[in-house]
């Protein structure tokens, strides 16, 4: 099991089935994302390179405890924060960790722990310091920030979160829709498309309701001005516990990440172990 934490009892993280070393790569979870590193140079110049495993567990405690990049403790053994930080970028660059969250997703969705019926959407915003994807508040322009859009699938899984400037909801509903990736895991084509997609009033949209029916989705979102949908809310506690999750790791409740590439790498990375999560409790 992975595991994050600072010695103390983490009730959260052992109902979704870690430990409580939350920065440690265990061998299995080590099994899945060591073929996807790209390999180091056989003649690059310097001393010898920190090992990939170690610096993957130093980004990892960043993001989970919300430190800076200079401040990671010497002592773990995880090499310098700007080794980390330069190995995160690097990891980017080659679609390393959006390759994890679709292999994992296809691993739940083999053993039928991906909920197609529906898919859930939100857009809460995080506590930012700054970025490329920030921008003025839809509600008070002198204050400036950015949003977490997330679709997940009626279990809650994460399927694709986006970060966005302070734009209305209803702006990436197709967005989300259109970039959840394809993925594998059953006989057939690779499953892009929900049966359904449910939101609140922030989503509604006529011309958005039409492009989703084309999509042969079926969209179930509430009209502004008029009652709620009658049990939508039952059916979308999900993306909220979703989003707690996700924001469990500090990095993403509190942006310090100025480069969107970086910021995106660490969301695919936490999206990518609360797939693992709920993979080793069913495998368990």
């Amino acid at each position: 099991m992975l595991l994050v934490g600072r010695g103390r009892y983490d009730d959260s993280a052992v109902r979704e089935g870690v430990s409580t070393r939350l920065w440690t790569v265990d061998d299995d979870l080590w099994a899945l994302i060591e073929p996807l590193l790209p390999p180091w140079p056989k003649k690059a110049p310097g001393p010898r390179p920190v090992p990939d495993r170690l610096c993957l567990q130093g980004i990892l405690y960043v993001l989970r405890n919300d430190i800076a990049w200079q401040l990671l403790p010497l002592e773990l053994g995880f090499g310098s924060g700007q080794t980390c930080w330069r190995r995160l970028e690097w990891w980017q660059k080659a679609g390393v960790f959006d390759r994890l969250h679709r292999i994992l997703l296809a691993e739940l969705n083999a053993a039928g722990e991906l909920d197609w019926s529906r898919a859930c959407v939100d857009g809460p915003r995080p506590r930012e310091k700054g970025g490329a994807d920030t921008g003025p508040s839809p509600v008070d322009r002198r204050k400036t920030g950015s949003k977490h859009h997330l679709i997940c699938d009626g279990r809650g899984t994460p399927l694709k979160v986006i970060t966005a400037a302070n734009v209305n909801d209803v702006t990436q509903t197709l967005i989300l829709v259109d970039g959840i990736p394809p993925v594998a895991g059953r006989r057939g084509r690779p499953r892009r498309r929900p049966d359904a997609l449910l939101g609140d009033k922030g989503y509604d949209s006529d011309p958005n309701r039409r492009e989703l029916r084309k999509r042969r989705i079926l969209p179930v979102i509430s009209r502004r001005g008029a009652p709620n949908i009658a049990g939508l809310g039952k059916l979308r506690y999900v993306v909220e516990q979703t989003f707690a999750l996700l924001h469990q790791f500090k990095r993403l409740a509190v942006r310090w990440e100025r480069r969107t590439e970086l910021h995106d790498a660490f969301i695919s990375l936490a999206c990518s172990l609360i797939c693992w999560r709920r993979l080793s409790k069913y495998q368990s």
